[in-house]
């Protein structure tokens, strides 16, 4: 997001106060304006409430816009291995060094991913005060949810225990199909400790098995010490559904807006 060189001084005067007197509003109406992406100085978009402009600075305002308080939004994030989601965990891979590298970083209007020709244009507004929902792993990659939306951060945490989350895992060689049909009896509530998940082979090939988890209460560490438990060695793990929200076509490093019409 490029900016025009702000006037310093008493010789620049508030946005806010120029498009208030275009647009014959109050300031605060001006201020909508501004902060929802409607208003340009000389050819860039400005959001800044702050922002000065010289007297000849050319002020351009959208004919369709209206003054409204920015809507909290919801962003949908396919975090790459790597990236810290909630847990805290160091990175640890091979080639991407030390320390915590959080997921938020993505959070980028350079890695926005269109989700078709209605959606959201990324705000400043948009990319603060983001809460993040259901941890993931370091180590895996998958759908990571971000919200300014109280009420789906509410809804993702009150009933984390019952919404499903569907994880693909690759572990190496072949499985047993004893081990798998041992693991589903634990998962079946045969373990009480455990919450009750549903696990299936989707394929194996090249010395590799991929394993389908559907798990109500999933937590981070849950289906690493599941592998560990039946003796299979884990090499990679994604998760691509939260409830009815799957991970789709949302290539890894990027994020979309989450639509009006969808569910968790």
């Amino acid at each position: 997001m490029k900016h025009p060189p702000a006037a310093t001084g008493d010789d620049g005067m508030r946005l806010s106060k120029r498009v208030a007197e275009m647009k014959a509003c109050s300031r605060r109406e001006a201020e909508q304006l501004i902060e929802g992406g409607w208003v340009q100085v000389n050819g860039v978009v400005v959001e800044e409430l702050p922002f000065r402009v010289a007297g000849d600075a050319v002020i351009t305002i959208d004919p369709s816009a209206q003054p409204a308080a920015v809507a909290p939004v919801t962003l949908l994030l396919h975090k790459p291995p790597g990236f810290d989601a909630g847990t805290g965990e160091p990175v640890s891979i091979k080639g991407l060094g030390k320390g915590l590298r959080p997921s938020l970083t993505l959070l980028d209007p350079a890695n926005h991913h269109r989700n078709g020709p209605h959606d959201a244009t990324p705000l400043r507004r948009h990319l603060v005060k983001q809460s993040l929902c259901l941890p993931l792993e370091t180590g895996a990659s998958g759908l990571v949810v971000f919200t300014q939306d109280w009420r789906i951060e509410r809804k993702l945490v009150e009933d984390a225990a019952i919404i499903e989350q569907e994880f693909t895992v690759e572990v190496q060689g072949g499985v047993d199909p004893q081990v798998v049909e041992q693991m589903s009896r634990r998962g079946a509530g045969d373990d009480r400790r455990l919450p009750t998940f549903k696990v299936s082979v989707t394929s194996t090939a090249d010395g590799t098995t991929r394993l389908r988890f559907a798990v109500k209460g999933s937590h981070p560490g849950l289906i690493a010490w599941l592998c560990n438990e039946a003796a299979l060695q884990m090499t990679a793990m994604r998760r691509i559904r939260i409830g009815r929200l799957p991970l789709a076509g949302l290539p890894q490093g990027q994020w979309r807006y989450l639509q009006a019409h969808e569910r968790f």
